[in-house]
């Protein structure tokens, strides 16, 4: 890989141990945005029976995106397959899949105006095709009755034989699938099914069957990796052809899950997202409240 520089606390921006009565830094405090447009969203979602991640993962950023009337499709259900030691979605059994959530889907999207649309899932590996399908016809659904960019955010499809050509074949502008983390940590954060070498597969093979497709991972900060863990990592998904990063930080959303090791400073997200465009990512958002949909459309037209 090029040799980087690799950023340097200084004395001023140290990191923060995290323990039982850890606050959080000043950084990681924001100021609630309006509400009509939250409550317009927030509706919209419960009268169209719709699962967003906003809410199910407990994202930091949900006040200001909804305000702006824009959420993350969650679609499949609200009960995730596999059992990552960092997410708050609810697991155990699952439901049958909603053969209107398509159409549901693209309502919403109508209805709020968007133009860039955001779907993703929770892991579904009770499914044949771990739900390509329902992917597939969700992106279709939501581009025949809105004309919006989609992106799609899913789960690996490891083992399930034609699944991503499937969701290829929808043809989604951005196909996003989040790396998570370095390969140190993949068991402890990710669970023993997923499989770095196969995240960046995934990746590629996007890339093979469609080029024209934008690919896109993120990686949450702050569980322990090193820098140099983080850049061998980042080099990886340029080799794998990923165009789109996103690195945010780490937040425990329950005293059950991981637990944070450091809050890394707003100057040293900045950092290293100035060093992730230098190993050619066309788009970097770099920064502790970045999520894998955080201004989603603006990094896909810029």
């Amino acid at each position: 890989m090029p040799s980087l520089e690799l950023p340097i606390l200084s004395p001023t921006t140290p990191s923060l141990p995290v323990g039982p009565t850890q606050r959080l830094p000043k950084w990681l405090k924001r100021s609630l945005p309006p509400t009509t447009a939250f409550h317009y969203t927030a509706s919209l979602i419960e009268d169209l029976r719709l699962e967003t991640v906003c809410e199910s993962a407990k994202c930091p950023n949900r006040m200001e995106c909804w305000s702006q009337k824009t959420a993350t499709f969650m679609i499949m259900g609200d009960v995730c397959t596999r059992p990552c030691g960092f997410c708050s979605v609810h697991k155990g059994k699952t439901a049958a899949l909603a053969i209107d959530e398509p159409e549901r889907v693209a309502e919403a999207a109508q209805r709020l105006g968007l133009k860039h649309v955001v779907i993703t899932s929770v892991t579904r590996d009770d499914l044949a095709d771990g739900g390509a399908e329902h992917f597939y016809q969700c992106v279709r659904a939501v581009r025949a009755q809105t004309g919006a960019v989609v992106e799609v955010l899913t789960p690996d499809f490891i083992g399930k034989p034609g699944a991503i050509e499937r969701v290829v074949e929808a043809a989604p502008e951005v196909f996003n699938h989040n790396t998570e983390t370095v390969p140190r940590l993949y068991r402890e954060v990710r669970g023993r099914k997923s499989v770095y070498a196969w995240t960046l597969e995934l990746l590629r093979h996007v890339k093979r069957l469609n080029p024209d497709i934008q690919t896109k991972s993120g990686l949450m900060l702050g569980l322990g990796e090193t820098h140099e863990e983080l850049f061998e990592t980042l080099a990886d998904l340029r080799d794998a052809g990923c165009d789109l990063l996103t690195l945010g930080q780490y937040l425990q959303p329950t005293p059950q899950h991981l637990s944070v090791i450091r809050y890394l400073p707003p100057e040293e997200f900045d950092e290293i997202g100035r060093q992730a465009r230098q190993l050619g990512f066309r788009q970097v958002a770099s920064g502790p409240f970045v999520r894998s949909s955080y201004h989603a459309a603006e990094m896909a037209e810029a």
